[in-house]
């Protein structure tokens, strides 16, 4: 069975298609598939001869998007090697921990880290050869320019290679605590393609890749499954709604992917009214249930389909998706499963919840990883021995079968006795007018056990006191869910994919009432 070889079949099937275009190089960052599959051939070449780079070795990165990602991910497919993308937010510590962790043979790094790579060279013993993406590097590293230039009379390829082979290691997002990392096998990247064909793809559609690609948004949402297509993905190394927008346009960009915030931050653009979105089939929000008001801001303007979707590293991540037509009717819902994935909604002991309630989200599919690298405690703790993945996701089920996400699991606090979801009261703040990002989380409470606080930024040049706010959220939600306090911010921290960081925002709000109590008299 051919596997793996991504580009080759490209350069094949689509020799003079555009394969990519890498916005940050501007002219000189537009690849066919033909040129695509020569430097994917040339840094797999030079990571066998020149690296010794052998089937199941590692192969790491850390740099802000570019093509460099893929030449990486297709050349570890031709070689039989696992692509190791790193979080390029982590501190210099961190990094070296997760090197450490991973070994991995070989590190090519962009300039703007070299000196988080400086030391993991210090500070890992026996670590990775180094490669510099670009002109600065280290000493002692060797130029991307040059491994490119490689050629070998020996064509780099991996017979034996079998499905259930790890192509990718793809940490989890970390919101929650440390990031592990999930195996990601060629059987998971195909079926997940497959299943991204079926509800949204065609052959020669054009995406914007805009998240980081060293999470599976950036990588394996749309970015390989149109690849594998014939389709052209576009680049940006970093966010920027404005020159999104110009993409758009210029690049006749048919489909793309956003979480509400980047959405909110493209319709408060100067560019977004005269945008043209006539190449634009659909859009997909995710990350968060995109709000009515929001969507229909955009369709007063542009009259862009709206997707809603959900996916997450584990599993994927194309799991649920919702088409245009239900986007106001079930509004707020993920959708239902797509057409290779089985889900069901259970209790703390393993039994289905009836329709309506809230319950554990499992998973269950050939798009699943196969657990986390060298953690196998943690991997049983998340794949039971039926095969079912436990996501810690909450969700109810309605009669038409469609589903929506209640929070995370670890989310959910219980005041006075009573379970209390936070997405329902950030669906409830989002519905005032003056609300442009919220979050809420549970925070200790001497009298009801834990209690809901509120964090808010207010959309610019519009103004709500928090108590406004609160009889707001009174008149949508049952009195013990109301939250006891909101405060007013100007920023909520988040996630390189555009997450919330909740933990960050729990920790601080505890850290505060107990700084509090101890300078009360």
């Amino acid at each position: 069975m051919f596997i793996g070889d991504w580009m080759g079949r490209g350069a094949l099937y689509w020799p003079e298609q555009l394969a990519v275009v890498d916005v940050a190089r501007g002219d000189a960052g537009r690849f066919t598939y033909r040129a695509l599959n020569a430097r994917c051939e040339a840094l797999a070449a030079w990571l066998r001869d020149v690296a010794g780079v052998k089937r199941g070795d590692r192969v790491g990165l850390v740099a802000h998007n570019g093509v460099e990602y893929l030449d990486a991910f297709f050349a570890c497919g031709k070689l039989g090697a696992i692509f190791v993308p790193y979080n390029w937010r982590l501190h210099a510590a961190e990094l070296a921990d997760l090197v450490r962790s991973v070994r991995p043979s070989v590190l090519l790094f962009g300039d703007d880290f070299r000196d988080a790579v400086a030391h993991v060279r210090e500070h890992v013993v026996g670590g990775p050869r180094l490669v510099a993406l670009e002109s600065v590097g280290l000493p002692g590293a060797d130029a991307y320019a040059a491994v490119l230039a490689h050629t070998s009379a020996t064509p780099v390829s991996n017979p034996s290679v079998d499905a259930e082979d790890i192509v990718c290691l793809l940490f989890t997002g970390g919101t929650t605590g440390r990031s592990k990392g999930a195996q990601v096998s060629y059987r998971m990247v195909a079926w997940n393609t497959l299943n991204t064909l079926v509800h949204e793809l065609r052959p020669g559609d054009v995406t914007l890749t805009h998240t980081p690609m060293f999470h599976t948004g950036g990588l394996l949402v749309y970015s390989v499954p149109l690849l594998t297509v014939g389709g052209t993905v576009v680049i940006m190394r970093r966010w920027e709604p404005e020159e999104l927008l110009a993409l758009i346009a210029r690049e006749k960009v048919t489909f793309f992917f956003a979480v509400p915030t980047q959405y909110q931050q493209l319709l408060d653009s100067p560019r977004w009214r005269s945008t043209d979105f006539s190449s634009v089939r659909f859009m997909t929000s995710g990350g968060a249930p995109l709000p009515v008001p929001l969507l229909q801001a955009w369709q007063a303007v542009h009259a862009v389909p709206f997707k809603q979707g959900f996916g997450m590293t584990e599993f994927g991540p194309g799991i649920f998706s919702m088409g245009p037509e239900f986007a106001v009717s079930k509004a707020g819902s993920i959708g239902r499963p797509n057409y290779f994935v089985d889900a069901k909604l259970v209790d703390d002991h393993g039994s289905t919840v009836p329709v309506g309630a809230v319950g554990e989200l499992w998973l269950k599919g050939p798009s699943m990883c196969s657990g986390y690298f060298e953690d196998e405690a943690a991997t049983r703790e998340a794949i039971g021995a039926d095969g079912w993945l436990r996501t810690g996701d909450l969700a109810s089920q309605d009669a038409d079968g469609f589903f929506t996400i209640a929070g995370r699991k670890k989310d959910m606090f219980i005041s006075g006795g009573e379970n209390v979801y936070p997405l329902e009261l950030e669906s409830a703040l989002y519905a005032h007018s003056a609300v442009q990002q919220c979050a809420v989380v549970g925070v200790p409470d001497a009298k009801w056990g834990e209690v809901g606080r509120a964090f808010v930024v207010l959309k610019p040049g519009q103004a709500a006191s928090p108590e406004a706010l609160l009889e707001h959220v009174r008149g949508r939600v049952a009195r013990f869910k109301v939250p006891k306090q909101v405060e007013l911010v100007e920023r909520l921290p988040v996630s390189p994919a555009g997450k919330i960081l909740k933990r960050e925002l729990r920790e601080a709000a505890i850290a505060a009432a107990t700084r509090a109590k101890q300078e009360s008299p």
